[in-house]
């Protein structure tokens, strides 16, 4: 015995799933439309019985008042005063041409809450009118009792009967939210697509400038000025490595020299300054044995055999230690000859007019390449933030066409797929 095959669905286009709709449930809903039609025009032919029977007894309270009857005056003075007031809260009430619910709704609510004010009104002001106009406040009453009841009646054919045609109403607004989240994703596609573009025109230009670079670095000349800046890397560390010990006391030493402590010459006090801001330039702008540095180790020693620059005993072992082995072991030798040399032949590399272009044109490329890494990364993050918005987007249409194709079969008891454009 076979499987019993399922009925395949309806295909719906989205464009026309609102007509179709109208189409299927028009036998329910177009009743319901006349039946609300017939409401609105009960209630406005109510309402303006009302008002024409407030305005009856302006018209009479005010003929009272030109009487000038000292006992009836004041009656007739609240009563056009009410009536008038009455009549002015009444003609605020709109009543819609449009049937749907929701201006059914705003009427409903507009006219209990207008009633309410009204029925208050006239519980305040009979009290100041009575025993007058007794037959035009009786035909008031039989007029807003009316238009109660017909107000109780349109609240009762909303909640009951005209549910089901608010569900088609609902549905309608449904199919134009689908079509606003299908063109929001059609935008952030585009929207993407431009930022793609931009991205692998940034990285093919990330690559030339890349290329360009390596392509200036290989030039012999500069080539042989970034070993040598390598080279004086490498000897700026030895420099520092081999006057570690001696940067605090140098620094005591120069605060003893300007409080006037020790007398330094003033060649040596600009030296003491620059070993403690750059050891390596220091030592490289020195002539041969370093004759400076020399001269201010040995007042420095002096100093500390003095008793006039203390150091803790540990910092101060290590660093009579380096002093005894630059002045007598000649340490610093070879160290030194090897900086003169690397910043010698910096300097005259810097003098290459060469050289001098090489840098400028290596410079600007850096700079494009810095600036094109920047926007790079701006890029890639706007790619990923429009790739997940696109992503939710595309999950928020699948669920309200999901939504939309649940409520239009329970609607119509038919089963539908909805087509998306």
């Amino acid at each position: 015995m076979s499987a019993k095959t399922l009925p395949q669905p309806n295909q719906i286009p989205l464009s026309n799933l609102r007509e179709w709709i109208n189409k299927e449930t028009e036998p329910t809903i177009e009743p319901l439309r006349t039946k609300g039609t017939k409401l609105l025009q009960d209630i406005q032919g109510r309402l303006n019985d009302t008002i024409e029977s407030s305005q009856k007894i302006v018209e009479n309270s005010e003929r009272e008042m030109q009487k000038n009857n000292p006992k009836t005056y004041r009656f007739a003075r609240n009563a056009n005063k009410f009536a008038n007031s009455l009549s002015e809260t009444l003609q605020t009430i709109n009543v819609p041409e449009t049937i749907n619910y929701q201006s059914l709704h705003v009427l409903s609510d507009d006219l209990e809450k207008k009633l309410t004010v009204v029925l208050q009104q006239r519980g305040e002001a009979y009290r100041y009118i009575t025993p007058y106009f007794i037959f035009d406040r009786r035909k008031l009453d039989v007029m807003l009792k009316r238009l109660i009841d017909i107000n109780k009646e349109l609240s009762s054919f909303l909640t009951t009967k005209y549910s089901k045609a608010k569900i088609v109403e609902d549905t309608a607004l449904t199919v134009d939210k689908l079509f606003q989240t299908i063109n929001q994703a059609d935008e952030t596609q585009k929207q993407l697509q431009i930022a793609q573009h931009k991205e692998k025109s940034i990285q093919q230009q990330l690559l030339k400038t890349q290329q360009e670079i390596a392509s200036v670095q290989n030039k012999a000349e500069l080539s042989e000025l970034m070993k040598t800046e390598e080279r004086i890397k490498e000897l700026r560390e030895g420099v520092k490595h081999n006057l570690r010990y001696l940067q605090k006391p140098f620094f005591k030493l120069q605060s003893l020299a300007q409080s006037g402590k020790i007398a330094i010459p003033v060649d040596e006090s600009k030296k003491i300054n620059e070993y403690l801001s750059d050891p390596f330039e220091a030592l490289a702008t020195e002539i041969d044995g370093h004759p400076t540095l020399k001269s201010i180790l040995r007042k420095l020693n002096e100093a500390i055999n003095q008793g006039k620059l203390k150091l803790k005993s540990t910092r101060l072992r290590k660093a009579q230690e380096q002093i005894e082995s630059i002045l007598n072991k000649a340490s610093l030798d070879t160290l030194h000859k090897s900086c003169i040399e690397a910043h010698s032949q910096r300097n005259q590399l810097l003098k290459s007019e060469v050289i001098a272009t090489l840098k400028n044109q290596l410079v600007k490329l850096q700079e494009k390449l810095r600036l094109l890494q920047k926007e790079s990364e701006l890029t890639s993050s706007r790619v990923k933030t429009l790739e997940d918005e696109h992503r939710k987007l595309l999950e928020k249409i699948q669920n309200e066409q999901k939504e939309l194709e649940e409520i239009v079969s329970q609607l119509t008891g038919k089963n539908i797929q909805v087509v998306l454009p």
